[in-house]
């Protein structure tokens, strides 16, 4: 079974609506990049994506790929906090190259990804979230159009309580 992605700009909510599928007994994998930056940023020269983000991405990859391997191994779906195509995404913003490797991994998860836009209401930056919500709107809207261009279906996940997004999304599986 492939996984299902959900992903969108910084601050848009993923991972409450991570949780309250996991509530419902779903399988949920958590954001890597989120994580990666709290690991790296106790080294002493640790990676993060704004010092180097080429680095940064393929730290990304190499987890990203094991959750999804760990996905795919499940008999009822499982849902992922953002997916390779979003390493596409940020290295674009970023400015960098997108090599054929991240092209070729971005495969493999359930055709139909579900967005979550920034919500202004609920947008916070902290030591993992540096933008500010103009930039996050930007990541965004870069992410839909790599999503798109690599012919995954959007579907936007309408604002509501976590229940209604949850549902919304359970209902379009």
């Amino acid at each position: 079974m492939q996984p299902i992605i959900i992903t969108g700009g910084p601050g848009a909510g993923k991972t409450t609506l991570l949780k309250a599928l996991s509530h419902k007994g779903y399988l949920t994998f958590p954001e890597v990049s989120r994580t990666l930056i709290q690991q790296q940023a106790n080294l002493d020269n640790g990676v993060l994506p704004w010092t180097n983000l080429p680095a940064f991405a393929e730290l990304c990859l190499v987890m990203m790929n094991e959750q999804r391997q760990l996905a795919q191994k499940g008999a009822m779906p499982a849902f992922v906090d953002r997916a390779i195509p979003d390493i596409c995404a940020y290295l674009t913003v970023g400015g960098e190259t997108v090599s054929q490797h991240y092209l070729d991994a971005a495969v493999g998860y359930a055709s139909r990804v579900y967005f979550c836009a920034p919500h202004e209401a609920i947008y916070q930056q902290d030591d993992e979230r540096p933008h500010s919500f103009i930039e996050a709107q930007a990541i965004h809207e870069q992410l839909i159009m790599t999503y798109k261009a690599l012919n995954y279906e959007v579907m936007q996940v309408p604002w509501g309580s976590v229940e209604e997004r949850a549902c919304w999304v359970l209902a379009r599986l």
